[in-house]
């Protein structure tokens, strides 16, 4: 998904399950690991003082009371609401603030504001955001809201023009799936791409589900019958409605469908492909298909024919011809001839597309990494960071921590986060900062930093405590706050983020 840049390893938090205050007002379960967060250390100006230009808001909380803060640390809106204030947008001036909420019977008012403390979209009642979830984040449909009149709600876009008439029982995003949003009437779903606020399926479904992880592939849908089909963004029928289940895996040239009580493969034009010698399909990749037979699992081609036998406790695609298989309890990785390329020796081994490389993780939590003429290119390392969209990885060898691209050359930092305007150095054990020119701004007197994050600021500890320092070397907050049991640490002027990263907060 396009929300997330980069993904983040020993610094990356696992979430608590906490109450998010949102206008729902529900309980939110979240997943452990975050498997990728947003980029929190790369800039994004050339501007010598200024990382980021761009204005972004995050919501703030202090003392029981919330509000807004922009990405310079400034307070947007005062700290001055009891429910959190709702940013369906981080760059958009549009805040939701919930009010006279009622606990017992889940009654709340909204109003929306801008960054001046305006009211606007005053027209419409009770305006709220889209709320989403997938296994490891929440985000917000960053470009539609929904309102109510009447105990029926619609759709509206950021400036107030009405996408949908508010004609619906319920609106809601179709979990998991961006600009998926699911309409109910009299019982019945349908559904609205919430970028083009068009219906792409109108409410006359039991159930809508999607096939796979991203709206693209198409949307399994289940009529009066209690028979399924499935039905594609551009509106067209890609099966027909008499299915008994189909599976939620696709290459969009194959479906996995139960007709009758029997389980096949099918192409797009309803026609068997195969039938038998698996007792479940897994996953489908370039006319290769996983299949489970006895417990264990195998490969079989696009006729049927058995490429990898069924003697794997797992497998799972990797880059073309190659597969990551496990046997008695570790990873290996195999050819499409069932040759065993690398041995099975790991605990995991990923595969990362977009690098072209594989991620193989060892019993005493060191990682290799394999590239695809299966090399170790990089031995024993902790992945600090995996930045696909500009290309680099940050590790940790030994006690210091290193930048590699995605050639496994090994880079400074100023060559990897070039937009920075410092960059951390270490002297005889300490940390400090010095400027691109290679001139110390910061003495090396702390005993654990960051590198700039991309709103510009430095978190610096000392003696166990931690502060900031602003894009100048600059002392904001000299280090005095216990952050031990922070499971990510980060500051946005005078605020750190909060100790819950499921929600966008930070506080003091």
């Amino acid at each position: 998904m396009s929300r997330r840049r980069g993904r983040r390893y020993d610094d990356s938090p696992k979430l608590n399950k906490k109450k998010v205050f949102a206008t729902i007002v529900v309980i939110i379960i979240i997943i452990l690991v975050i498997i990728s967060l947003k980029n929190l250390l790369t800039g994004s100006s050339t501007k010598s003082q200024d990382v980021s230009s761009l204005t972004t808001y995050m919501s703030a909380y202090e003392n029981g009371k919330w509000g807004v803060i922009d990405n310079k640390g400034n307070i947007v809106i005062n700290l001055s609401y009891d429910e959190m204030i709702l940013i369906p947008n981080k760059n958009e001036d549009i805040f939701i603030c919930t009010y006279d909420v009622n606990y017992d019977n889940e009654t709340y008012k909204t109003k929306v504001i801008d960054s001046q403390g305006n009211d606007i979209l005053t027209q419409y009642e009770n305006v709220e955001p889209l709320q989403n979830t997938d296994d490891s984040t929440i985000w917000y449909e960053d470009n539609v809201l929904k309102y109510t009149k009447d105990g029926k709600y619609g759709l509206i876009d950021f400036s107030g023009k009405e996408l949908i008439r508010a004609e619906y029982d319920n609106i809601y995003a179709l979990p998991g799936i961006e600009k998926s949003i699911i309409i109910e009437k009299d019982g019945k779903k349908g559904l609205v791409n919430s970028s083009t606020g068009r219906i792409i399926i109108d409410p006359n479904y039991l159930e809508i589900s999607s096939i796979s992880n991203t709206y693209e592939n198409g949307y399994i849908v289940r009529n009066d019958q209690n028979k399924l089909g499935l039905i594609g963004v551009d509106k067209t029928k890609i099966l027909d409605e008499k299915y008994d289940d189909i599976k939620r895996i696709t290459d969009n040239k194959y479906y996995v469908v139960v007709e009758n009580g029997e389980t096949k493969v099918i192409n797009s034009s309803e026609e068997t492909i195969f039938n038998s010698g698996f007792d479940s399909i897994e996953g489908i990749e370039s006319d290769n298909f996983i299949i489970i037979r006895n417990g264990l699992y195998g490969i079989l081609d696009k006729t049927g024919n058995e490429v990898i036998p069924a003697e794997y406790q797992n497998i799972k695609f990797a880059n073309s011809g190659n597969f990551i298989a496990q046997r008695d309890g570790k990873y290996g990785i195999i050819g499409k001839d069932n040759v065993t390329k690398i041995d099975f020796n790991y605990e995991n081994i990923s595969y990362i597309k977009e690098a072209d490389f594989f991620e193989a993780d060892k019993s005493d939590y060191t990682t290799d990494i394999i590239d695809t003429n299966f090399n170790t290119v990089l031995s024993n390392i902790i992945i600090s960071e995996l930045n696909v969209e500009d290309g680099y990885l940050r590790v940790r060898e030994g006690e210091d921590y290193k930048f590699y691209n995605f050639k496994f050359e090994e880079k400074s930092n100023k060559e990897i986060l070039a937009t920075n305007t410092l960059f951390l150095v270490k002297e005889n054990g300490k940390y400090g900062y010095e400027n691109k020119n290679g001139e110390r701004i910061v003495d090396c007197i702390y005993d654990d930093a960051k590198e700039q994050n991309e709103f510009g600021f430095c978190a610096v500890n000392k003696e166990g405590l931690w502060g900031v320092l602003g894009s100048d070397g600059t002392n904001i907050v000299e280090p005095s706050r216990n952050l031990d049991n922070y499971l990510y640490i980060d500051f946005i002027g005078e605020w750190n983020r909060f100790n819950d990263l499921s929600i966008n907060v930070y506080t003091k």
